[in-house]
């Protein structure tokens, strides 16, 4: 386990330190919890422009290919 100073800004504290009071929490554990929840978010948000990018980048040989399939069941 790593050791770190934080410096958060003093609204962010004030709400962080009501909500770890209602939940019964450990202060570690709850931005332990935090920073995992917002790793999940950010990992899903890149993949998801990734995604983007490479169906972007396949986007017209896809409809080519599809055209081709088109022709070939007319044919038949």
């Amino acid at each position: 386990m790593k050791t770190l100073s934080l410096k958060l800004d003093d609204t962010t504290f004030d709400e962080a330190e009501e909500i770890i009071t209602k939940l019964n929490v450990a202060r570690n554990r709850y931005i332990n919890e935090a920073v995992s929840v917002y790793n999940r978010y950010n990992k899903r948000k890149m993949l998801k422009s990734k995604l983007l990018k490479e169906s972007k980048l396949t986007m017209t040989d896809s409809l080519q290919i599809l055209h081709e399939f088109e022709k070939l069941i007319d044919e038949n």
